[in-house]
């Protein structure tokens, strides 16, 4: 089989936008992934990227991706990789190319001299939590994610807008 990853461009934006909403639907949330096409373009190849992308290939078809951004320990003082996004398109699945795409990432972290790589994982999502572990990562049972959004971000903000905000902590 010839499978082969490759670094996203420009002009699969329309492609990593389909992926993306191949994903909300396996996820279960098909109406949460409203990226447009031009959000695509402004974010992963405009003048500050926001993260990258890789698409991995059998021969000139593309079965699946990752999307990931660096992050940075504070303890360590190291950058390390963090992948919000791997998929693969389920009639390509079973055939080792998550795992090719996951060493690809690793590959990525160790010359970029990052310390880890961490990402998420929905809770239900057991077949992937098993397909971690077998790969050696650990889940940090200790963390729990939070997230603001919306008119909470809006509004934590406005509280901001008057000075530093830091004698309120």
């Amino acid at each position: 089989m010839d499978f082969h990853i490759r670094a996203a461009a420009p002009e699969d934006a329309p492609l990593i936008r389909s992926l993306i909403r191949e994903l909300a639907e396996y996820e279960k949330a098909p109406n949460d992934a409203i990226i447009t096409e031009a959000q695509i373009r402004e974010t992963l190849f405009g003048p500050q990227r926001r993260a990258e992308v890789v698409i991995g290939c059998e021969g000139a078809e593309p079965v699946g991706f990752a999307v990931f951004f660096h992050n940075y320990s504070t303890w360590l003082g190291r950058p390390g990789l963090y992948l919000e996004d791997l998929f693969v398109r389920s009639h390509a699945r079973g055939r080792g190319h998550g795992r090719r795409l996951l060493a690809h990432l690793a590959r990525i972290a160790e010359e970029r001299g990052c310390v880890r790589m961490e990402w998420s994982v929905l809770d239900w999502n057991t077949a992937a939590i098993g397909f971690y572990q077998a790969i050696g990562a650990v889940p940090m049972d200790a963390w729990t994610v939070f997230r603001l959004t919306g008119p909470s971000l809006s509004s934590l903000a406005a509280e901001g807008a008057g000075g530093d905000g830091a004698s309120q902590l």
